[in-house]
């Protein structure tokens, strides 16, 4: 099970993908976080990027793809994995396929999760995240209060809960026209190559846990 989630901001991807790892018992690949463990730990590639985001500047799609190179290159991606963050454009999408050729590891499956702008708009203006762990939650879901309740695996105390600064509906406006102008196009770039699987997004959690599922069944099995 090799596959990227796509979906505008809000869309559940990241909920998604943690339902998946639990589920599949295999890792979510956050090019997020491979940047700033590179960073913290000092690898070559982290110092390029440490030094690219000093200087302001946007970290090299090579070198997003070497972490990615490396990451996959280790022992518990051997049954799949969800890549989580990458690629959102065009460019992106045509280097993670020369890369994954070269590495025997091609996509069996992209999802787009589609849901409606006015409720993703809803949806980003209730997030709160974690500032120990990263814990995402949403204060309008159904899991909000059982979520609030329990304690971060970090620090072993309530989670601390902020509303990051892209999570207001000032600027989701801007993120969702990023996206539309960006990461859109990887629709029809995926469908031609006959990955593309598309579901529906809204609703509860465990519901849209269930389509994504049966979105990624064998042919045979759906």
């Amino acid at each position: 099970m090799r596959i990227v989630l796509l979906g505008a901001p809000g869309s559940g991807k990241g909920t998604q993908s943690q339902r998946l790892v639990a589920r599949h018992g295999i890792p979510q690949v956050s090019t997020g976080d491979l940047l700033r463990a590179a960073v913290t730990e000092g690898t070559p590639l982290g110092l390029k990027a440490k030094e690219a985001m000093a200087a302001g500047r946007l970290v090299e799609d090579e070198i997003v793809l070497g972490m990615i190179r490396e990451r996959l290159g280790e022992p518990d991606t051997a049954q799949g994995f969800i890549l989580d963050g990458f690629p959102r454009n065009l460019v992106q999408a045509r280097a993670l396929d020369g890369l994954l050729r070269q590495i025997d590891q091609p996509l069996g499956a992209v999802v787009q999760l589609n849901v409606d702008y006015a409720e993703l708009s809803r949806r980003i203006a209730g997030r709160r995240t974690c500032s120990d762990c990263g814990r995402v939650v949403n204060l309008l879901a159904s899991t909000a209060e059982a979520a609030q309740g329990e304690l971060c695996p970090r620090t072993g105390r309530p989670h601390h809960l902020f509303q990051r600064p892209d999570d207001n509906e000032v600027t989701v406006a801007e993120r969702l026209r990023v996206y539309e102008a960006q990461t859109r196009p990887l629709v029809d770039y995926y469908r031609q190559q006959g990955l593309l699987r598309s579901i529906d997004a809204e609703g509860d959690i465990e519901g849209v846990s269930e389509r994504l599922e049966a979105a990624l069944a064998p042919p045979s099995a759906r």
